[in-house]
């Protein structure tokens, strides 16, 4: 299979996460709110799925990657530098902060300004998605046959995982432009346009994997260490608000998110 057929099908795999964060806003096709409990509820869910898919799907993998301490260290190494970019972005964030109603009102010049915070933001999932391909092709561990491809189970759990995690993130996108009567489809194309940078890292991360295979160990690494620190700094902290004003705070439909998470990603990834 050519480099660019390959290239292609990562393409489309970071494709359908960025499309999957539309669904979020399809809430909105039927119903004029969403109740907090379901938010929460929803970023636990989110949280479980990314928890669960980091620790049983890219450490393990990075670990069965690495043959010796030194390929440890290097996994530990991309752990560390995936959670310093999202400190980094999370302070860059902070620096240009934006709220999705800015979306409709943004000129050309401030639409590239979102689109680029918005890459140091989805900059990780595509990561994510774009390693858990790096066997494509290669008769070597779990695959499945997806037409010409032989497509690792990682990278279809991967794909699964983030598309999931992409919905709560649509749908705190919405909200705001729900509140504008922004019509729905332009809602889901919003959504949609902030995750518009995961194909683009998938993309990129597979082809660095390919042609230095010997950073594997460490682009596994890298990808779980941002994705659990985005769970820890964002989506858990975003649940936590989303719940203050519900009895108990929230917390019981976040563990609850939580369970159901872990429930249904730790089976398929340790197929």
């Amino acid at each position: 299979m050519s480099v660019l057929a390959n290239l292609t099908l990562v393409f489309v795999a970071g494709f359908i996460t960025a499309l999957a964060t539309g669904l979020g806003a399809l809430p909105f096709f039927f119903i004029d709110d969403v109740s907090d409990r379901l938010q929460v509820g929803l970023w636990g869910l989110a949280s479980g799925i990314m928890v669960s898919a980091s620790l049983f799907g890219l450490v393990l993998e990075g670990a069965a990657e690495a043959d010796g301490r030194g390929d440890l260290l290097l996994m530990g190494v991309g752990l560390l530098a995936g959670v310093v970019l999202v400190v980094v972005a999370n302070r860059i964030i902070s620096d240009h902060h934006f709220d999705p109603k800015e979306y409709e009102e943004a000129d050309f010049s401030k639409l590239m300004l979102i689109l680029g915070i918005l890459t140091v933001h989805s900059f990780p999932e595509g990561v994510a998605v774009g390693v858990s391909f790096a066997e494509l092709g290669f008769e070597t561990g779990t695959a499945v046959t997806v037409g010409p491809f032989l497509v690792p189970v990682l990278a279809v759990f991967m794909t699964v995982a983030i598309s999931i995690h992409n919905i709560p993130e649509g749908l705190a996108i919405s909200i705001p432009l729900r509140a504008m009567d922004v019509p729905n489809w332009r809602m889901v194309w919003w959504a949609v346009f902030s995750s518009l940078p995961q194909p683009v890292g998938a993309v990129i991360a597979f082809y660095f994997v390919r042609i230095a295979r010997e950073f594997l160990p460490a682009g596994f690494g890298f990808a779980a260490g941002a994705m659990v620190f985005l769970v820890v700094s964002e989506f858990i902290p975003e649940a936590l608000d989303r719940g203050a004003g519900l009895p108990g705070k929230g917390y019981r439909e976040l563990g609850t998110g939580l369970a159901v998470g872990v429930a249904v990603m730790v089976p398929l990834a340790l197929i």
